[in-house]
């Protein structure tokens, strides 16, 4: 269900909306205020190679309210076409702009994922990335937070579980940082018990903010190059996502881009 207020940019068979990261703040805002939830997700260069053949993740692009662009590829892909998206909105970004905003509307966040705990004495990362947007958002509440362990979706007692924590919370907002397919599976499955509230899948968000992994710098982030960071931080996990799969899908993307531009030309009155 798209916010309709927003015209989509087509990449590729997927719309994404032309829309700030300032405006995703204030479209959540206003629909929180309306009592209105919604889903916000952010695809990257692989989710939209998967959505070219993976039924289930255009199941998810469909449900979405809001489409934004966390990637560089995307957003250049968009100008060479014709209908240039105005900047990236990442994931790793809105769990801080969307924190902020809802602190000044005393609205609570609900942390899902991260790391577990090394030691009884540690918080996990779920708790630990809470805490800092707790101390950086003024006004921001905590529903809670869970970290579940590895494989917890495969065991179904452990995964509905982990859902009825989150939805006997009752968040306003809930970032959910288990990496995608898995992330967006949960939050299908919380959509239906939590209509009024929002659902942000961050992927490593959760992991930056509790300090577990290091963001690349912002110039990297701004020249597109934040995939070249996350490779060298985990070579053995991303390595072939990244060279195999999506590296040519993205160079194809750009390639094509300018055919788009000429077809849109064609259509175009005189």
């Amino acid at each position: 269900m798209p916010v309709e207020a927003f015209d989509r940019v087509q990449l590729d068979g997927t719309g994404i909306d032309r829309i700030t990261e300032a405006e995703v703040v204030a479209v959540v805002r206003e629909a929180l205020r309306q009592g209105r939830g919604g889903r916000i997700l952010t695809p990257n260069i692989d989710i939209l190679r998967r959505a070219q053949r993976d039924d289930e993740c255009r199941r998810h692009l469909a449900d979405a309210d809001l489409i934004v662009a966390d990637g560089m590829p995307l957003v250049w892909a968009s100008k060479l076409s014709g209908s240039p998206l105005p900047e990236r909105v990442a994931g790793s970004s809105l769990i801080h702009s969307l924190s902020a905003g809802l602190g000044l509307d005393g609205r609570s966040i609900f942390v899902l994922g991260g790391a577990p705990a090394t030691d009884d004495s540690t918080p996990d990362g779920a708790a630990r990335a809470a805490a800092k947007l707790l101390a950086d958002c003024p006004g921001l509440r905590l529903a809670g937070t869970t970290c579940p362990p590895f494989g917890f979706d495969e065991d179904p007692m452990t995964y509905a579980d982990v859902c009825a924590k989150v939805a006997d919370a009752r968040p306003d907002l809930v970032f959910v940082g288990l990496g995608y397919p898995k992330q967006e599976r949960v939050i299908t499955r919380l959509r239906a018990d939590l209509p009024q509230a929002w659902f942000l899948g961050c992927g490593a968000a959760v992991n930056f903010v509790a300090g577990d992994i290091e963001r690349a710098p912002r110039w990297m982030q701004r020249t597109g190059l934040e995939w070249a960071h996350r490779l060298g931080t985990e070579p053995r996990r991303l390595a072939s996502r990244y060279l195999r799969h999506d590296a040519p899908y993205a160079l194809r993307l750009l390639a094509q881009a300018p055919a788009q531009r000429a077809k849109i030309r064609t259509y175009l009155p005189e």
